[in-house]
């Protein structure tokens, strides 16, 4: 009797103006290769944030650690035009308050 635990990509959508792209994650236990549970995860990730240090640069989004189908989602996706409108957007909410 052998138990695997798997963690696989589920699916990946890019959503919005601003290619939010979004992860679920899929864990799959097994015993003897059958599927005994199933489990979901999600994360959306952002092209990039201002900077905690002044609240005005533009920092990328590190996606070094994700899935490689997820990278090269990204990196298709977020494109200079779509970075400069995120942080034209933050900027912009950042001065009305929001």
């Amino acid at each position: 009797m052998a138990i695997t635990k798997e963690i696989i990509v589920g699916k990946i959508e890019v959503v919005g103006p601003y290619k939010v792209v979004q992860v679920r994650t899929d864990t799959v236990i097994k015993e003897d290769g059958r599927e005994l549970s199933r489990s979901f995860h999600r994360k959306a990730l952002m092209c990039g944030q201002l900077s905690m240090d002044d609240n005005t640069t533009f920092v990328d989004t590190d996606i070094s650690g994700e899935d490689s189908e997820v990278q090269g989602i990204c990196n298709s996706v977020w494109t200079q035009a779509i970075k400069d409108a995120w942080e034209a957007q933050m900027i912009k909410d950042k001065e009305f308050g929001g």
